[in-house]
């Protein structure tokens, strides 16, 4: 899952969702938890309020009550955390009964605070006892008419409630971080599995790109098949499109070539008769054709560059015109060595990569004293981008200065008039590895004479 990418984004939304339900649910699950054990824990201190409720009424007129029925020791331990209160509250001095377990001090009476009572009449809080004890503590207002009003209370140390939700919280938190484990373990394999097919398209379209298939093929999902049907559809049009400025290209060739032709045969033929302009009439036309077929040429390399590339083999190529030159310049006494590493690919046609080659190459063979040599190495790309593979031709010619290799791209130009050629080879080939969003450098060889470097997209 790489930064940006679809799937890390699905990821962390997924999450963070995720995240987000489980700690909703586990405070809420807490929560309701709390609320049972408190229930429960309430039960308990109800019993025990309903007895010492039932002995408050049934103790002789004129007494203060005193339970003798609870059967519980913890109201006899002092400080147990378990106690009991009565409250006389309708004389002019409020009376008070505790149990034997608070030796010193008071229960805090709820009505007083203005706790409200639920519909049985009884009041449920926390409150605080002896030793800054919390407390769970019900109380309850019992009126005996002219035997008096009461403020019955029992509370009981809400520690145990407490350690009950804790222990309750942690096994929650264990049972969610493995609940959420297991879902992100789940999400990843979701996120990678319904991403597949999009995976599946970029490498058929990789295929598409590199010359190994001419189109998509394979069954996608729903969701996918129209795209992959537009992208079919636009790789069709582009192929047509490129048919069609082939075809004009062609046409524009041909349709050009006879009037040239009239014009310098016309040309010629006055020359001989003594006219003036024939010589000049000649000389335009030359220019003429020059300029067309460059121009043609730069149509036709567009052409074969914008269309999705087929993929060429350097090794043979090299080799083969390495062979060829080396006959060729032989009674000069030029060697030509080629050295290829393996395994290298052009994503483009072979006649472009021979034209690159061969104008380089030939180049090389005029000016060379008795040696030029061809290196081939790949030319791994960064992230994200294409790779390249260079083309590094040196000769022990003279070479050029800094100037010279400026001069030598402009279109016809000739820095020597002694060797043979139009001087457009070279612009050719700069103009033919910028279509293909290479790069042509001149730099001194280190065997003397002129180092050309081309790089080209690899397969």
């Amino acid at each position: 899952m790489r930064a940006g990418s679809l799937a890390l984004r699905l990821f962390i939304s997924a999450t963070v969702v995720s995240a987000l339900v489980l700690l909703v649910t586990g405070f809420a699950l807490s929560s309701i938890y709390r609320d049972a054990v408190e229930r429960s824990f309430d039960q308990r201190l109800d019993v025990y309020l309903k007895t010492i409720v039932a002995d408050v009424a049934n103790a002789p007129a004129g007494t203060m009550p005193e339970p003798t029925t609870l059967g519980d020791p913890l109201f006899n331990f002092p400080i147990s955390g378990w106690y009991w209160q009565i409250a006389r509250i309708d004389g002019p001095a409020t009376q008070v009964k505790t149990s034997r377990s608070l030796p010193e001090g008071k229960l805090p009476m709820l009505f007083k605070s203005g706790s409200k009572a639920d519909l049985t009449g009884m009041r449920y809080s926390y409150a605080k006892g002896p030793e800054e004890q919390n407390l769970r503590l019900v109380e309850r207002t019992v009126d005996l008419g002219e035997d008096g009003r009461y403020a019955v209370s029992v509370a009981a140390d809400a520690g145990e409630i407490e350690d009950e939700v804790a222990g309750f919280d942690r096994a929650l938190a264990a049972t969610l971080a493995v609940l959420g484990l297991a879902f992100l373990l789940t999400l990843v394999f979701q996120v990678l599995f319904g991403l597949r097919p999009l995976r599946r398209m970029r490498v058929a379209l990789h295929e598409v790109r590199v010359g190994r298939a001419d189109r998509i093929a394979g069954d996608f999902p729903v969701e996918i098949a129209p795209l992959v049907a537009e992208v079919n559809g636009l790789i069709e049009a582009n192929r047509e499109i490129v048919e069609r400025a082939r075809t004009h290209v062609g046409n524009l060739a041909h349709a050009l070539k006879t009037p040239i032709s009239v014009l310098q045969n016309e040309a010629a033929r006055a020359a001989v008769a003594g006219d003036p302009l024939a010589a000049k009439v000649a000389e335009q036309a030359e220019m003429m054709k020059g300029q067309v077929a460059h121009h043609l040429e730069r149509a036709r390399m567009a052409a074969r560059a914008s269309v999705v590339s087929t993929v060429e083999d350097v090794g043979p190529v090299v080799e083969k015109l390495a062979g060829t030159l080396a006959k060729v310049y032989r009674s000069k006494g030029v060697a030509v060595e080629a050295e290829v590493a393996p395994r290298v690919r052009f994503r483009g046609e072979r006649q472009d990569l021979e034209e690159i080659l061969g104008n380089l190459v030939d180049n090389g063979c005029k000016w060379a004293r008795s040696l030029v040599e061809i290196a081939v190495v790949p030319v791994p790309g960064v992230a994200g981008r294409r790779d390249f593979f260079e083309i590094v031709i040196d000769d022990d010619g003279p070479g050029l200065t800094a100037e010279q290799q400026a001069e030598a791209l402009k279109r016809g130009k000739r820095l020597d008039e002694t060797k043979p050629g139009s001087g457009l080879g070279l612009s050719i080939v700069s103009e033919l590895v910028s279509l293909y969003g290479g790069r042509l450098d001149f730099a001194r060889s280190p065997i003397g004479g002129l180092r050309c470097m081309v790089r080209l997209p690899a397969a």
